[in-house]
């Protein structure tokens, strides 16, 4: 029951951010100067009658809020008295139904063009993610258990240079020196001209083009995880329980699997999973470094563009994604430690 009321509570709270974050993200790009209609449109022959039909088409023609001005210069007349037909309502009503809107500068669903990205962010962070993870820890444990000896500072040292480079500049050292001596792509995601190649081919080639911002992300937070669990890891080893399973003759495997690891991963997890939320928007750097075809790089083309339909839902997805990855964060938080309760 405990458990029950405890995750309802933890929804319920992931559910009101959500709701706050929609609210926000939709007045977010209501306020900034301009016409955001004509953004991606660089033409001074545009007539009067061209833009009012660019913001009918785009519902920009309607008030932001009932009784609120309108974000068309052109539009004239009263305000609306049904808010149902303001642009925040519509905003909800087209939310629910799953759309987004449509790209000011594509002309195609922001949804429709948000997946297509989202899935080439996909395999780029779950492939640097697993590896920083796994090195991460593994390091981390290591340099815990071999304190104060060359291997922990040889750690430290690496890890604290890793965690202090800027993304963007360590992903263009490694792009210099990824095409200059190991012959890898400097960018994109395939090589012209291999569409029409077979499965294997094109998989080799995209397997060729992932490798450095995939090495990219992985060292930037492979420090992060490696100084975390270093840390943690020690403040562990130094508890009563662990002198007692090595007296008890157990293995150094034994008690840093079943004793030490468990405990000591609480703090990682967390840091994990908001990771997992905060990496997407992280891409931009690599994606833009490396012009791989995501999220991040759908964002900043739509900055440069002033796209924003493509944005705002860019943002959405960015909000929802480390809200949801912080309520399972605390739900597994809460699995793995017993002591981890709702409060009363």
């Amino acid at each position: 029951m405990q458990a029950g009321r405890l995750l309802l509570r933890k929804a319920w709270s992931a559910l009101l951010t959500i709701g706050f974050v929609l609210v926000l993200n939709f007045f977010l790009f209501r306020v900034l100067p301009g016409d955001p209609a004509r953004a991606g449109i660089k033409d001074p022959r545009m007539t009067r009658a061209a833009q009012a039909a660019i913001h009918e088409r785009f519902g920009l023609d309607k008030p932001v809020l009932n009784c609120l001005a309108s974000l068309n210069p052109l539009r004239r007349g009263p305000c609306l008295v049904n808010p149902l037909q303001t642009q925040f309502f519509i905003y909800i009503n087209n939310l629910l139904h799953g759309e987004l809107g449509i790209s000011y500068h594509t002309k195609i669903p922001v949804g429709q063009l948000l997946r297509a990205r989202l899935w080439n962010t996909a395999v780029l962070l779950s492939a640097g993610q697993t590896l920083a993870i796994v090195l991460g820890v593994a390091g981390g444990v290591l340099a815990a258990w071999q304190a104060h000896t060359r291997i922990d500072y040889a750690a430290l040292i690496i890890s604290l240079v890793a965690w202090s480079m800027p993304t963007f500049w360590l992903g263009l050292i490694l792009l210099f020196w990824g095409s200059r001596y190991a012959g890898l792509p400097i960018g994109g995601q395939l090589t012209p001209g291999l569409a029409a190649a077979g499965t294997w081919a094109q998989l080799r080639d995209a397997a060729r083009h992932l490798v450095l911002p995939t090495l990219t992300q992985t060292i930037v937070y492979l420090a992060e995880y490696l100084l975390i669990m270093r840390s943690t890891m020690l403040d562990v080893l130094a508890e009563d329980y662990i002198l007692t399973a090595k007296a008890k003759g157990l293995s150094t495997f034994q008690v840093l699997k079943d004793h030490a690891l468990r405990n000591a991963a609480l703090p990682i997890i967390t840091i994990v999973a908001l990771n997992l939320g905060f990496t997407v928007a992280g891409a931009v750097q690599i994606e833009a470094v490396f012009s791989w075809p995501g999220l991040g790089q759908a964002i900043f083309e739509s900055v440069a563009r002033r796209d924003y339909p493509v944005l705002q839902g860019a943002f959405l997805l960015l909000a929802v994604s480390v809200i949801v990855a912080n309520l399972l964060a605390d739900l597994l938080y809460t699995w793995l430690d017993p002591r981890v309760q709702a409060p009363a």
